[in-house]
């Protein structure tokens, strides 16, 4: 009997989430985020760039599809792929970091590359993840992207600065404009 019921217990809050993303429409990204907050998280990216030889992307998805349900695919493994997919990986200084905003989970994530990461380490993301959420809670999902751009660049021009004239350029090495997927 107990078996029978932590199986009807954990079939209800997979019940419960199949729902959020099935209802979910793709639209709601825009409901979040008009075009002219798209145009402006790209801008801080850009202007963020400017400063550091890191490269950020921002990615946001509405739901997952009914596969990825059924394997039970959290937001933290979506992110995976994402920042896989969207080559954050591969810069040359190892210095890519994705924001990713799952949106019928009311989940995000920040994944850096190693070698941000190894500077910045899992309470220096943490707490960058926790100001964001608060913002995102007050319904400020324009303004907790963009204060999350700014915290990660503080560390990206801390540990690597842009390049002076005499080094080389600041080359770009991912694109700037923020993916809907």
């Amino acid at each position: 009997m107990a078996k029978f019921m932590k199986r009807w217990c954990i079939k209800r809050e997979d019940m419960k989430r199949w729902c959020r993303h099935l209802c979910a429409l793709p639209s709601a990204v825009k409901k979040h985020f008009s075009h002219a907050a798209m145009q402006r998280i790209e801008a801080a990216i850009a202007n963020s760039e400017a400063l550091h030889s890191g490269e950020i992307r921002f990615a946001v998805e509405a739901k997952l599809s009914f596969l990825e349900l059924i394997a039970r695919k959290t937001a933290k493994q979506r992110a995976l792929e994402v920042f896989s997919e969207l080559r954050v990986w591969d810069t040359a200084q190892n210095n890519g970091v994705l924001i990713y905003l799952l949106l019928a989970d009311h989940d995000f994530e920040i994944l850096a590359d190693r070698g941000i990461h190894q500077h910045v380490g899992g309470a220096g993301w943490e707490q960058i993840s926790h100001q964001m959420e608060l913002m995102f809670r007050q319904g400020k999902f324009e303004a907790g992207v963009v204060d999350g751009i700014s915290k990660i660049s503080e560390h990206l021009i801390q540990y690597y600065p842009a390049q002076s004239e005499n080094q080389g350029e600041n080359h770009n090495e991912l694109p700037n404009a923020p993916v809907i997927l």
